[in-house]
């Protein structure tokens, strides 16, 4: 008989362990100690210490290597760069010299030397090597010129009538003027940035860069537009060019010229020819300019600029004086416009009073007139027609310094800025004959 005490299967899986089921472990969890006061001051402190310590590393690396890296790279960063100086040129005194106690010569003594000279000069057999001599040096002379002018490619955006964009480029001649650390500047006529979006310069080297207007003078027609420099590759920074800005008040008719930029309409051209004409205080705004006429072909639009023998510039040509110059070119000398040309370099808007004058002669000082600037034309809407100065009026001093000629004025209003208010004082006449004097607040305006 079975034992009834006997374990049933039943009870038998009742009392095994369930295999399946998790076991408990132990578990353990290391707890740091709280951070006490010090120890956070510590670190604090050693932070900021390892911050100094890493800023005085890299000021003295940067300072230790920055020199070095300048020379070798040749450039220095545009806003570091000093401010352009034009040095002014003097006209040439018109005194008559003193007289010397040499004993003139006789007509006896000079004249039969003079006609040595021109007897054996005729006998000279002036060949085409001779003629390929001279115009060998013209053409070495056009051809250093030209390695100072770049091509100022002015860019406009825009879209046709089914909206799909257009870009068109005009090609402008530039001098480059002056390298002020690492800013090249770029003398150009005021049509090339005039409406142009984007400007890109081309150097003769065939670097292209963006360009920049640095500062436009309405009144003349030109611009000058700044390119930095040291975003170009270090050769090709020195390998840029200026041309050196010449005395165009030593330029004499008969001299021989070169004209460079775009003469004939193409960037990079050239021609030759003579000065015909020079005339000396042509009225201008705000001052007085001398005029050449050339014999040489030219094109103020595209940019046009002359150089004398020395490869100097001594101007450029302009269509606001061409009238009854016929087929000649209309040149502006460079030395009357030193002033303004200083103040476009360094970005300063040229001031503007807005008045055309002469010297008042000493006839007119005779006749009764004061002494000062004779105004012959208020431009209108200039600054000094609103204030209400007129033709006829002579101005005598301006914010109490004395105004004697154009010249005494011309200087006066370069030391202005726009927006400045002056007063300005003028001799009016009543039509008696006789001058009252009135004073005007006059506010600078920008060329």
């Amino acid at each position: 008989m079975a034992d009834r005490n006997a374990d049933r299967p039943e009870d038998a899986k009742q009392r095994e362990p369930d295999r399946d089921q998790p076991r408990p472990f132990i578990n353990e969890k290391i707890v740091r100690p709280p951070v006490t006061r010090r120890q956070i001051a510590r670190k604090i402190v050693l932070t900021a210490f390892c911050a100094a310590l890493f800023g005085v590393v890299a000021a003295v690396c940067f300072a230790v290597t920055a020199p070095v890296a300048g020379r070798f790279l040749g450039q220095t960063s545009p806003s570091e760069s000093a401010q352009v100086t034009i040095p002014r040129d003097e006209p040439e005194s018109t005194a008559v010299p003193p007289e010397t106690t040499a004993l003139p010569e006789s007509p006896s003594e000079t004249e039969p030397m003079e006609e040595m000279v021109r007897a054996e000069l005729n006998k000279y057999p002036y060949s085409i090597e001779d003629l390929n001599k001279l115009y060998g040096h013209l053409r070495t002379l056009a051809s250093e010129a030209d390695a100072s002018m770049a091509v100022v490619h002015s860019i406009q955006r825009e879209r046709d009538w089914f909206d799909n964009p257009i870009e068109t480029t005009g090609q402008f001649s530039g001098a480059v003027i002056a390298k002020s650390g690492g800013e090249i500047l770029i003398l150009t006529p005021e049509a090339a940035v005039e409406a142009a979006d984007s400007i890109e310069v081309a150097f003769s080297d065939g670097t292209v860069m963006e360009g920049t207007v640095k500062q436009r003078d309405s009144i003349m027609g030109m611009a000058v537009v700044s390119v930095d420099g040291t975003q170009m590759d270090s050769q090709a920074f020195e390998e840029v060019q200026t041309i050196v800005l010449g005395n165009s008040y030593g330029v004499k008719q008969g001299d021989v010229v070169a004209a460079v930029g775009a003469p004939a309409g193409i960037a990079h051209s050239s021609d030759y020819g003579v000065i015909s004409y020079v005339i000396r205080n042509v009225q201008t705004v705000d001052g007085t300019a001398r005029v050449f006429y050339a014999s040489t072909a030219f094109d103020a639009q595209a940019g046009t600029f002359l150089v004398n023998t020395s490869g100097e510039l001594i101007g450029w040509v302009t269509d606001k004086y061409a009238e009854g110059s016929g087929s000649m070119a209309t040149v502006v000398a460079i030395s009357d416009y030193k002033g303004i040309l200083e103040l476009l370099s360094n970005g300063v808007m040229p001031p503007y009073f807005g008045i055309k004058g002469q010297d008042v002669s000493q006839a007119m000082e005779e006749s009764g007139m004061p002494k000062g600037v004779y105004v012959t034309e208020a431009v209108g809407d200039g600054p000094a027609y609103n204030a209400g100065i007129q033709p006829g009026d002579v101005i005598t001093w301006m914010n109490g310094q004395e105004v004697g000629n154009m010249k005494d004025f011309q200087n006066q209003v370069e030391k202005f800025r726009a927006g400045d208010q002056i007063k300005v004082a003028v001799q009016r006449n009543n039509g008696r004959d006789e001058y009252k004097e009135i004073e005007f607040n006059v506010t600078i305006g920008a060329r």
